[in-house]
């Protein structure tokens, strides 16, 4: 463990507003810190989703790019535009099975292509063999 001193300064962690104020606030770093893994968790119809749209207006807005994981094929453009996404440059894919939304994932990250990238869910990434498999198959472990 290294103490901090007066020698040793934290760096300031670059951040992607979230649109609201008192989470940036909140969050210690002014938004979502970048570079990061962020999980936003809650129940259902609790505004993940317009939280992490919001999120993404603002960091198309500083001139970021924005890649949209629809895992749930549920987004809606139309409610996505109304919060400020420019969804014409949004990177929107819809994938059939969790493995190809991770792939892209993937992709998208080493790429370095994009500023933040959004799953939504990561409930909804079903395993191919699930997708695939009778419906008395069993698949613990996938």
């Amino acid at each position: 463990y290294q103490k901090l001193d007066s020698e040793k300064k934290l760096e300031k962690v670059p951040a992607i507003s979230t649109g609201c104020l008192g989470l940036d606030l909140a969050l210690g770093v002014g938004g979502i810190p970048q570079g990061r893994i962020i999980e936003v968790y809650g129940p259902e119809s609790s505004g993940k989703t317009t939280l992490t749209l919001h999120a993404a207006a603002e960091c198309q807005k500083a001139g970021g790019t924005v890649a949209f994981i629809d895992a749930e094929h549920a987004l809606d453009t139309y409610y996505a535009e109304k919060l400020g996404v420019d969804v014409p440059n949004t990177l929107i894919s819809q994938p059939d099975s969790g493995e190809q939304a991770l792939e892209i994932a993937d992709m998208l990250v080493r790429s370095g292509a994009v500023d933040l990238l959004i799953v939504d869910s990561v409930a909804a990434l079903t395993p191919r063999a699930e997708l695939e498999g009778d419906m008395g198959d069993s698949h613990m472990g996938l």
